[in-house]
């Protein structure tokens, strides 16, 4: 039986929320095996003089619990 346990994150990217998702799993993988899915819990943007400089989103990573 396998056990799979949901850690959260928060990934940037100045680019695209979807590359700021394929950051956070990217780096995440790192440290962490067996990663099987990822929710984006929330997104938000920083803006500086009326522009979005920067989109940062909060990720739940999931992944199987080894033995």
């Amino acid at each position: 039986m396998a056990v799979a346990k949901v850690t959260e994150i928060i990934a940037s990217s100045k680019t695209s929320v979807e590359d700021a998702v394929r950051e956070g799993v990217r780096r995440a993988s790192k440290t962490i095996n067996d990663i099987q899915g990822v929710w984006v819990k929330d997104t938000k943007a920083t803006v500086s003089g009326g522009e979005i400089t920067e989109w940062r989103c909060t990720l739940k990573i999931t992944f199987v619990v080894n033995d």
